[in-house]
């Protein structure tokens, strides 16, 4: 059975607000207009995201809540946990006597003066009142546990002191000068003088004198002593963006290396054969719902492209295992409807609530079927969503060979076109996005696969070139009004109607 489209429900003239806001998801607008005050107004995010019908208005979800999102009634607070008074904790400690000389010379000041000589000579009295009163032996019974550590920490970085000077170190640049306790220090300053020798105590010395931690200017591989250096002939990205936090160019590389090995933990076969019922065109009509459903609450492409991989790792491994239930094609929707709630309480900054998925199900489903499967998912796939997407990585091939937003946004849309070609689930998601790229490039004259990309993405073009002929003959496939929602989205003029753009042949691809 095919996934139920997104049907908007027609509303009467005469309904009233709530009425309207029952009726499913609502806008910007009508939220803004179902709020008291301006007040209220100003705590609605500046991005529209999909909200729910607004059954409860005192309802309030938790930052850091339950794996769902689901509001118990139960929880909320009760009209008698409101009338409780506040207790006040009090705690009496007794007033030394540099503050008592303080006080009391604060009160005997003669009112004639101004306010700026009152004020300096309150300062120095306190000065010379904590001095004289600190020179003398503290009282026991005045003395804290915080007093008696801080003493205690005197001793032992006094002990410290005459150890670096027979050893002829160099005092830390992280202890303070005058002598107080400093809270951050060192690993020098942690390190008892009893535990380790004097020749151990000079080494772990001059390594940490030689690692500069105050220098952001270095990366970790410069510590290390290996840093990535690039090829003649190649682009340095990294390096032109050095000194930008914004990019992370100290650890991209690192970061786009360890995603690339961590690709072989989730292989996906090509699970139908061990599935009844189930066709790979019902899987297309899914990640079509699926991409509508993206568009219409405005959810970040790697929601997308998470999601999507999440239904097929399930489907990939439930297969596999026989203590698990073999999923139905009644079922298939609820399962891409749960991919997208994992998947945007993983990448969203608000993700929509449990009833939006309900929704946009329309009624097919109730909440425990949705939270059940959830869990399901989460645990067949083994609670892993660090999985390597190949929109993440075709941002990085593109920004390091600089395309254009044009020509990458038309990368996305052949990476978005084939996200619903079950052909190509069994292919890496890094080969993916260099092909998708590639072809991009061809499609544009932009030229062919340089030196640049060879290095960033890691894939010569011998490798990505089988790839990119099978994404373009899915490009080459006759439309399908069933499955037309990433053309029609890529047509738009805000994606640069890039899914306009005249296609090539396999020969021009290949020359």
């Amino acid at each position: 059975m095919a996934p139920t489209r997104l049907a908007t429900k027609p509303l009467g003239v005469n309904e009233n607000l709530n009425g309207m806001l029952s009726h499913g998801i609502t806008t910007r607008s009508k939220q803004l207009a179902s709020l008291k005050s301006h007040k209220d107004s100003l705590k609605i995010p500046n991005k529209r995201k999909a909200d729910s019908p607004l059954k409860d208005v005192t309802a309030k979800r938790a930052a850091f809540g339950d794996i769902t999102n689901a509001y118990n009634k139960s929880c909320a607070p009760q009209d008698k946990d409101k009338a409780m008074p506040v207790k006040k904790v009090t705690v009496e400690t007794k007033m030394l006597p540099a503050v008592k000389s303080i006080k009391s010379q604060t009160s005997t000041l003669n009112g004639k003066t101004s306010k700026t000589k009152q004020l300096q000579r309150v300062a120095n009295n306190a000065i010379d009142a904590v001095q004289k009163h600190f020179t003398k032996d503290p009282p026991k019974q005045v003395a804290t546990r915080a007093q008696n550590g801080i003493l205690k920490n005197f001793e032992r970085k006094d002990k410290l002191k005459e150890q670096n000077l027979s050893n002829g170190s160099v005092k830390s640049a992280r202890s303070d000068v005058s002598g107080e306790p400093s809270l951050y220090m060192t690993a020098l300053e942690n390190i008892s003088p009893s535990e380790v020798t004097k020749e151990e105590y000079k080494q772990i010395s001059e390594k940490l004198n030689k690692v500069n931690l105050d220098d952001t200017s270095r990366s970790l591989d410069e510590e290390t002593e290996t840093p990535h250096k690039t090829p003649s002939g190649v682009l340095d990205f990294d390096f032109e963006n050095w000194n930008d936090p914004l990019q992370v160019s100290h650890y991209a590389m690192d970061i786009f290396n360890y995603l690339k090995n961590r690709e072989r933990l989730f292989p996906i076969d090509d699970y139908l054969k061990r599935m009844n019922g189930i066709t790979s065109w019902m899987r297309a009509l899914l990640v079509d719902w699926m991409v509508e459903v993206q568009e219409s609450f405005e959810l970040n492409h790697e929601t997308l492209y998470l999601a999507v991989k999440l239904v097929d790792l399930f489907l990939t491994r439930s297969t596999k295992n026989e203590q698990i239930e073999q999923l139905t094609k009644e079922e298939l929707q609820l399962l891409g409807a749960s991919a997208l709630f994992i998947a945007s309480k993983f990448d969203e900054r608000i993700p929509p609530l449990v009833d939006d998925f309900l929704y946009i199900c329309d009624g097919a489903y109730t909440l425990s079927q949705l939270l059940k499967m959830e869990m399901t998912i989460l645990r067949v796939i083994d609670f892993d969503l660090g999985v390597p997407l190949s929109y993440r990585f075709l941002r990085r091939y593109a920004r390091c060979a600089r395309v254009s937003m044009p020509t990458l946004t038309l990368a996305r849309f052949v990476l978005e076109q084939c996200l619903l070609e079950y052909g190509l689930i069994e292919n890496s998601d890094s080969k993916m996005a260099a092909a998708a790229l590639y072809l991009a490039l061809r499609m544009k004259n932009l030229g062919s696969w340089t030196p640049t990309l060879q290095y960033y993405t890691g894939y010569n073009l011998k490798e990505i070139l089988p790839i990119a002929l099978a994404q373009n003959a899915v490009l080459h496939k006759k439309p399908k009004s069933a499955i037309s929602t990433v053309r029609n989205k890529y047509s738009h003029t805000i994606f640069f109607e890039v899914a306009k753009v005249p296609l090539i042949d396999e020969a021009t691809l290949t020359s």
